[in-house]
């Protein structure tokens, strides 16, 4: 429990600092290996370029860490909308920056034959496949958050900092799982047509939106934690909420906005696959039918002469007969 008596202003959020041990030896871990990884991936001539590095690096460890040693973390137990912000951070901006970087290609890229035969085999198994399954990450990601808001879960968040730790790593991971899934960027024990990642899109942009009406209009959420310290600046409990469920419901969906664009990207390029192998499909068919149509001919016999239709007619044939 850390509430905060110093009034959030500019000023204050741009000099409130703190440290965050197990989520900068988390975040610092996760981002070295990363880097080692994609250098000696380059060095074997595989790896993946500056631009989805800086995706990883900086959309995705640079913001996690900002998340919990910068304001947003700093007033995160004492306004509603920052850790609602902090929330939508690591939900949603932090595990598309990582998704992006393309962690599982860098890592595969790096590793000998041995291993990445190891990641191939652990990607083909029953659990990968269950835990990337369209339902599986669709399903996690929609109830995440009404579980989180909804259910005594938050209270507890906010109450003990070991629960907050676990819950914002949760948070990256289901995240990270849903769109590792849903962009196929990296390899995947299962690949499904784009459009189902464009159909639950849209689903789960609606479920953002029905989740900041209920926390708009409905009670007020752990009324009794904030109601037990003096506030005496800032919105009042009941706007700030408020200002939370916009954040969760705007914010969440403009940042799909993007992933919304990958995805219409990533569907234009399988429907262009899908036709050019339908094309050499039918070239194939075709070619094949030409040669057997040839092979039936014999090599001497006189190429076909055009006729007119009557010319085959018995009866008109004497009375039309070309010279």
């Amino acid at each position: 429990m850390a509430f905060v008596e110093t009034p959030l202003t500019l000023s204050t959020a741009a000099s409130s600092w703190q440290w965050d041990v197990p989520t900068l030896l988390v975040v610092g871990t996760v981002g070295i290996t990363y880097w080692w990884a994609n250098a000696v991936a380059v060095r074997r001539g595989g790896g993946v370029g500056p631009g989805r590095r800086c995706c990883f690096l900086v959309l995705g460890c640079a913001l996690w860490l900002l998340a919990a040693v910068s304001f947003v973390g700093v007033y995160a137990d004492t306004l509603f909308w920052v850790r609602a912000l902090q929330v939508v951070l690591l939900f949603m901006v932090v595990p598309f920056g990582l998704a992006l970087g393309r962690p599982v290609t860098v890592l595969r890229d790096a590793l000998g034959d041995d291993g990445r035969a190891r990641v191939d085999a652990l990607l083909a198994g029953r659990t990968a496949r269950f835990l990337t399954f369209p339902a599986t990450t669709s399903i996690a990601m929609l109830v995440t958050p009404w579980l989180l808001y909804l259910t005594p879960w938050y209270p507890a968040v906010l109450e003990h900092a070991w629960i907050d730790q676990l819950t914002r790593l949760a948070l990256v991971v289901i995240g990270f799982a849903y769109f590792y899934s849903r962009l196929q960027t990296d390899p995947v024990p299962h690949r499904y047509p784009q459009m189902i990642s464009l159909v639950i899109t849209i689903v789960e942009v609606l479920g953002d939106g029905v989740l900041g009406i209920v926390i708009w209009l409905g009670p007020e959420i752990a009324a009794e934690y904030y109601g037990q310290f003096e506030r005496t600046w800032g919105p009042d409990p009941r706007i700030d909420q408020s200002i939370g469920a916009g954040i969760l419901w705007l914010l969440g969906d403009l940042i799909g906005i993007p992933f919304l664009l990958v995805l219409l990207r990533a569907f234009t390029v399988d429907e262009r696959a899908n036709a050019a192998a339908i094309d050499a499909e039918l070239d194939a068919i075709e070619r094949v039918a030409d040669d057997e149509s040839g092979d039936e001919v014999a090599p001497e016999a006189a190429p076909p002469t055009s006729k007119l239709w009557w010319e085959d007619d018995p009866q008109l044939e004497e009375r039309f007969r070309r010279e």
